[in-house]
This record gives C-alpha cells, structure tokens and sequence, in this order.
C-alpha cells in the first residue's frame, strides 16, 4: 500500500473535496482518500492497479491539479 500527498491548490470549498474524494474513492485501487480545504492538500492512499499518473491524471481531468508532491 502507497500513500501521497499531494497539493491542489484548486480546493476552495467542500464542493471540491466532495468532488475530489469521490472521484478519486471510485478508481479501482484506491483506499482512502482525505482532501482538505485549509491546507489544499490531498492525502491518497492506494494499491495496484492505481497509480500516481492516473491519480494525478484524473485529477487533472476533473479541474484540480496536481501542483507538487508533498513529502515528509
């Protein structure tokens, strides 16, 4: 199991959490998703078949992209 981080500094509103965690919660693979508007960061944890580039793929894809990868 792989989680990241990302920043999205589209996140605005809970709309846009909403959108993004369900989104992201129907891809095959994922296992949790937890996208917060204070901070405009999303926190995707996942296994194979999902991956990095089709998560930020989609991302992209629904309006809110991917601005970098937060490490810890």
């Amino acid at each position: 199991m792989t989680t990241v981080t990302y920043s999205v500094p589209a996140i605005s509103c809970g709309h846009c959490t909403h959108t993004i965690e369900t989104e992201l919660g129907d891809m095959q693979g994922i296992q949790s998703v937890k996208a917060a508007i204070d901070t405009k960061k999303v926190e995707i944890t996942f296994d194979a078949p999902a991956n990095e580039d089709a998560i930020k793929a989609l991302l992209s894809e629904i309006n809110y992209p991917v601005e970098s990868l937060i490490t810890i």
